[in-house]
This record gives C-alpha cells, sequence and structure tokens, in this order.
C-alpha cells in the first residue's frame, strides 16, 4: 500500500499528463493481477471494482472519529489541521504522523479489510476495523487509503489517463482499452485483460450494468446543431427524474442507478412488470414520478429514492414509470454499435406499456427548430433537450459530440450572501461556497434558497475572502454567518421544494454571474418572485406527451 501511496505521490507532484500517464504505467507493470486489478480500482478513489455493486457505509464523520481516536490530539489542533487542508486523506497524513507503527501491508490486505468493513453490522464495528487498519499504516499510505474512502484522490488523475497509462504498462491500443472498459465498466477487470490480451470478447453482459452514454452541455441551438454535423438532429425532453438501466431475462429484473448501484428495490412497479415484457432486454431511460398521465416533480420521487422497502401507501402517493430512450441490447444481440436511428426502431417495435413508457421524439433540422421545441418543453416544466444523432452508436461512460443536451438558465435572482464554507482542492485555503438569501417581504427577513460555489473566478474569490472574515458574525470552523452585505446575481436551471430552508424552495444548479457592487440589499429579489417563477413552471404536476412521435 505505501508504494500505490508513493506512486499517487509521483502522479500529484507533476502536471504533465504525459508524465501522470508514464508513471502509473511504470508501476502497474510491475504488479501481478490481483494487485493490479486492486491498484486500478483505487487509482480512480473507488474502494470495490466497478461491477461490485457492495458499499462500504462508512461516512465522513465516522472516518473523521477513528482518526481523532489514534491522533490523540486537542480538538483545536485537529480542526486547525483540517482548515489547513480541507482534505479528509491530508489531514489524516498530518494527524496521524507519528502516531502509527507502521508495518508492511499490501493492496490485498487493505482489500480483505474493506471486505470485513462492509460486512460488519454495526457502525462502531466499521470503524474499529478501520483504526486497527489505519494503526498499522505508515501516515502516507493511510493518507492514501482515506482518499480511496472518500471517493476522491485529487492528484489530477482522470479516469481516460488511467486507461491510458494501462495501454502503455501492457502495449496495447488505448482505443481497445478503452473500449473493454466502456462495456466492462470496471476499470480493474479492464487491466487485468489489457494484461492478458484479451481485449476483443467487450460484450453487454445481462445483470452487470453498463456505464452509460454521457451528452456534452451546450447553451445555444446554434451550437448544438454546428456541433452535431448531423443534417437533422433528434430531440428528446431532458426529463426531471433519475437515470435508469433495466436488465431483465428470464423472469429475473434488475434496475441500475446512474452510479451503476442496484436500485431494484426502489421500484417494484417497474421491476414487477418487465417479465411481461418477455423478451431479454437492457434498456437506458429515466425514472420518473408519474400518475395519471401527468409527469410529478423531482421532489416528490425524491421520496422514492435510497429505499430498500416501498411500501403500498408510497406507492400510491408517488408511482414512478420508466421512460425508455435507448435498447442496448435485445435477445442476445448486442446493439452498442448499431445507430441509433435502428436501436430507436426496435424499442418503439417492442410496443411498451405502462409503467413503461416511450420517450417523446421530435426532428430538428435548424437552429430555429431546436429553438422552437427548447421553449415548447420548458414551458412543459423541463429543464432542457437532449440533442442526438440519428447515426449515433451508443458509447457508455464517454462525453462526445453525438449526444448533447441543451440547457438555459431558468432565470436569475438577484440574492444576499448570508454564510460561507472554506472550499475543498484546488480552493482550499478560501472561502468559495456561499449560502445565499432573498427577502421575505411578510416577515422582512432574510430566507436562505440555495447555495453555490461556481462562477467566479480565483481573484475575486480570494478577494472576498479576506472581505468575508472581516464581515463573520458566527465562526463555525468550516462556516461561517457573515453580514448580509455582498449581493450577487445568480443563474439557476429550476426550482424546488425544500424543507432544509426556511423559504420552502432551493434552487437548482445556482451559478454566480456577478457579484452586484452596484446593488443595495435593500433591492435583492424577494420570496414572492421566487415563489412566482415556481408557480409558473413546476406549481403543479404537468401533462407531458411522452410517447408521441413528432417531426417538424
Amino acid at each position: 500500500m505505501l508504494e500505490f501511496a508513493r506512486t499517487a505521490e509521483s502522479i500529484s507532484a507533476t502536471s504533465s499528463t504525459l508524465a501522470k500517464t508514464q508513471t502509473l504505467a511504470d508501476y502497474l507493470k510491475t504488479l501481478e493481477p490481483d494487485d493490479l486489478r486492486l491498484a486500478a480500482t483505487y487509482m480512480t478513489a473507488r474502494p470495490f471494482g466497478g461491477s461490485d455493486r457492495r458499499v462500504l457505509r462508512l461516512g465522513w464523520s465516522a472516518i473523521g472519529r477513528v482518526i481523532e481516536r489514534l491522533a490523540q490530539r486537542s480538538p483545536e489542533e485537529m480542526s486547525q489541521a483540517y482548515l489547513r487542508h480541507s482534505d479528509l486523506g491530508d489531514w489524516t497524513e498530518e494527524a496521524l504522523d507519528k502516531r502509527t507503527k507502521p508495518e508492511p501491508v499490501g493492496l490485498r490486505d487493505v482489500a480483505a479489510v474493506f471486505d470485513v468493513i462492509e460486512a460488519a453490522p454495526t457502525a462502531e464495528a466499521k470503524q474499529k476495523e478501520l483504526e486497527a487498519l489505519l494503526a498499522r499504516l505508515d501516515p502516507l499510505a493511510a493518507k492514501y487509503v482515506i482518499k480511496v474512502l472518500a471517493g476522491d484522490l485529487r492528484i489530477g488523475l482522470q479516469q481516460g489517463l488511467v486507461e491510458a497509462a494501462i495501454a502503455k504498462a501492457f502495449e496495447r491500443e488505448p482505443a481497445a482499452v478503452r473500449r473493454l472498459h466502456m462495456v466492462t465498466g470496471d476499470i480493474g477487470e479492464t487491466a487485468v485483460r489489457a494484461r492478458k490480451g484479451d481485449l476483443d470478447t467487450a460484450a453487454v453482459t445481462l445483470f452487470q450494468p453498463l456505464r452509460f452514454m454521457l451528452a456534452s452541455p451546450v447553451e445555444t441551438a446554434e451550437e448544438a446543431i454546428r456541433r452535431s454535423g448531423a443534417d437533422e438532429v433528434w430531440t428528446e425532453e431532458k426529463y426531471d427524474g433519475v437515470r435508469c438501466q433495466l436488465h431483465t431475462a428470464g423472469g429475473e429484473v434488475a434496475l441500475y442507478s446512474r452510479d451503476l448501484k442496484e436500485t431494484t428495490a426502489a421500484f417494484p412497479e417497474v421491476t414487477e412488470a418487465a417479465p411481461a415484457l418477455g423478451r431479454e432486454l437492457v434498456v437506458d431511460g429515466e425514472i420518473l414520478a408519474h400518475r395519471d398521465g401527468k409527469v410529478l416533480r423531482f421532489f416528490e420521487l425524491q421520496r422514492r429514492l435510497g429505499r430498500k422497502v416501498v411500501g403500498e401507501k408510497l406507492r400510491a402517493e408517488v408511482p414512478v414509470v420508466l421512460v425508455a430512450f435507448d435498447l442496448l441490447r435485445l435477445d442476445g444481440e448486442d446493439l452498442l454499435d448499431h445507430p441509433l436511428a435502428e436501436r430507436r426502431r426496435r424499442l418503439e417495435a417492442l410496443d411498451l406499456q405502462h409503467p413503461f413508457l416511450l420517450a417523446r421524439r421530435e426532428v430538428a433540422r435548424s437552429a430555429e427548430d431546436l429553438d422552437r421545441i427548447f421553449a415548447e418543453t420548458r414551458e412543459r416544466g423541463n429543464e432542457g433537450l437532449m440533442v442526438k444523432d440519428p447515426d449515433s452508436g451508443y458509447t457508455p461512460g464517454r462525453r462526445g459530440m453525438a449526444w448533447l443536451k441543451l440547457k438555459r438558465p431558468l432565470a436569475t435572482l438577484d440574492v444576499v450572501v448570508t454564510a460561507v464554507e472554506w472550499g475543498h482542492g484546488k480552493r482550499r485555503g478560501v472561502l468559495s461556497d456561499y449560502t445565499f438569501a432573498v427577502l421575505d417581504e411578510a416577515s422582512q427577513k432574510l430566507v436562505n434558497v440555495g447555495k453555490a460555489y461556481t462562477g467566479l473566478t480565483d481573484a475575486e474569490i480570494a478577494e472576498y475572502t479576506q472581505k468575508f472574515l472581516e464581515m463573520t458574525t458566527a465562526d463555525y470552523g468550516r462556516a461561517r454567518a457573515v453580514r448580509p452585505e455582498v449581493v450577487l446575481e445568480v443563474a439557476f436551471d429550476s426550482i424546488q421544494i425544500s424543507n432544509r430552508h426556511k423559504s420552502g424552495f432551493a434552487l437548482r444548479f445556482p451559478r454566480i454571474v456577478r457579484i452586484r457592487d452596484d446593488k443595495p440589499v435593500g433591492e435583492i429579489d424577494t420570496l414572492a418572485r421566487v415563489g412566482e417563477l415556481y408557480e409558473r413552471y413546476f406549481g403543479s404536476a404537468t401533462e407531458i406527451p411522452l410517447a408521441a412521435v413528432a417531426e417538424t
């Protein structure tokens, strides 16, 4: 594990992607298959492989308690150390300096402890196992164990570089390695098969989730038409649900989420209906809350998410459907390389019945077509459009020009900052996360409606860090309450009902447009304005013609 950590440190120390790739390749080619599988997986900050749906259920607070027990330092020391790093792994390394008794610990030893932690029945038992592991690690190795558990190495190593390093280590074609990883969804399995030269047997496998094809964002219809390069494009409404992959064969059914976790139990009406399809299928789609022909808002769907058991009462209150928009496997045939037009034709031929619906499709041949379709879908309460090339194949885990997502801010609001937080990663040491509020005219009080951390330059963030330090009214460690004096203009994509804020609303995907030095706090937007926007676009369930196929 220490050699893994030293390799990660070397990768972190250079900004050159070529050097990062070479360093990792040199390390990987020295490993036996079992260690290779684990090293590749850990380099993507996952404790288990992509085809392994187990989760450790060991949160940050639990990890923090383990570190504090081992460190035996004062709360003040620990707090100041965390503020210096704003990173759980870096904090661990400093906290455990001269506090452990290092001994040789291999990657397989770490994996064995992860297995025990996953199976441990209580939070206390999980913490005990982690504590025993960390106590025998060099602080540098402990740093990277914690980074893996936290899900972010923060060494500038993107997934594509790991693929490139595997190809370089074993002298394989990069495209073949990428293709294999696309289909397996497991970088450890990909590394082991690349080592053996087994690259030509990749195919969609039932009940092994496939990474989802991704879309590149565009802001204008003109950009979408230009970047697609197609004479005509297909559009689908960008529904406010959760991505879902359906696998079914011989009466067996599984549903998988965007992060490849199994979600079968959360949507029993879909699971119960799938065997009646009578086919061997892998379908890509979106789960929506849906009642009486109308799509319910996302905050309703949230009540269903993450549940192991969904009772009859909740099923009646928030029924769901699966809106299908792509077909990846049919009766033993892999369809990834077939054009979208062919995959859609076969999907339509399935004659799906409730709770399965077919995504609405329209054809656009110009930017004017796209603008019209976008306006219509926004009025129906959807957040944007998917724009797809009908000749494109399905490329799992890849973001290219074949699928585009056209999104625009719903509106902007002028708000005031009420609290700030220290940033993470590259923004450690600066106050970069801003909670903001609007005015409730009825009570003449400020009520929070969201938090934003994108949109400003590094220079602006540095400048306002000093200002916010001077404006602090209460220091809570990572967060600070500040005098409500800094006005921002924020853009956002949608509004949802929220129990977290006294306002009752939360802006979704807010980002800062600019700092409004020209606007006094007394002129910020009001809670009534937020309510007006919500009622216009999201106030009730709206009828969305899901299954219609319209051409322009």
